[in-house]
């Protein structure tokens, strides 16, 4: 067998592996999901009148900062997601297994493929849910295309992609599965501190290039532009060289620390 055949094969199997786990063992993929819907909810139903208002000094209208929000709360699901998978990574490589793969005869990379695989669907999944939910309470996409479809499905796989070597890499270099949480949680933090629920020029002058500047802004404003038929601009080409950046840099800090771990 090839090493590329040989490598698919191993792949496979951790990825089903990984995907038995999840389903055999579902609440922290739930916990997890609960946080972009409670949010989802909490600021359509309680803030979305006041919020909507001062979105563009106009009338109130929840049906409108529905629309605004629903993009940002989308990859906010993908961050939440993959702290899972940090979790799930930080877990193997204290609870010995990765030894004993170690000496099995299996494709080295095959373990952490199985991982970024199986965290990129469950991640898709996840905004699927959400996605159901915000249409449920009045989201429309009423101008979008099929290709402005197809464009935002590609933008949130390669941004779950991105995020999900993130989280691996942070998931290898933890001590334990609570030390993975916790180096994970900024994933969740950022979308709060970008131009998901507020415009970035609502915010005080000195912390707009914060939000401004920060992979999840640029990545929001591209799937709103995609969704809603608003503007991106310069976001577009900013939001693919973010997800490239940090694909590339989770990789190369995933699997070196991978291979040079020694447990």
């Amino acid at each position: 067998m090839s090493t590329l055949a040989l490598a698919a094969r191993d792949s496979s199997t951790m990825l089903r592996r990984n995907l038995l786990h999840a389903r055999r063992y579902p609440s922290l993929t739930l916990n997890l999901l609960l946080t972009p819907i409670m949010l989802l909810l909490l600021f359509v139903f309680i803030f979305g009148d006041t919020l909507s208002a001062g979105i563009d000094g106009g009338p109130p209208d929840r049906a409108k900062y529905i629309a605004y929000l629903v993009p940002g709360l989308l990859l906010m699901t993908i961050g939440s997601t993959v702290i899972g998978t940090a979790v799930s990574v930080s877990n193997d490589m204290t609870e010995g297994i990765i030894a004993r793969f170690r000496t099995m005869a299996i494709h080295r990379g095959s373990v952490i493929v199985g991982h970024v695989i199986g965290s990129v669907l469950q991640s898709v999944m996840s905004v699927v849910l959400v996605g159901a939910v915000a249409v449920a309470i009045g989201f429309r996409s009423t101008d979008a295309t099929a290709l402005d479809w197809l464009a935002a499905f590609g933008l949130l796989v390669l941004f779950a992609l991105a995020l999900t070597w993130i989280a691996v890499g942070m998931g290898l270099v933890s001590p334990n599965a609570e030390a993975a949480s916790n180096n994970a949680m900024p994933l969740i933090l950022l979308p709060l501190l970008s131009s998901a629920f507020v415009p970035v020029d609502s915010m005080p002058g000195w912390f707009q290039p914060i939000a401004e500047y920060q992979p999840f802004t640029p990545a929001i404003e591209t799937l709103r532009g995609l969704l809603l038929g608003t503007e991106i601009g310069h976001n577009g080409w900013l939001a693919v060289a973010w997800c490239v950046g940090l694909t590339v840099l989770g990789y190369f800090w995933s699997t070196s620390k991978f291979n040079n771990d020694p447990k």
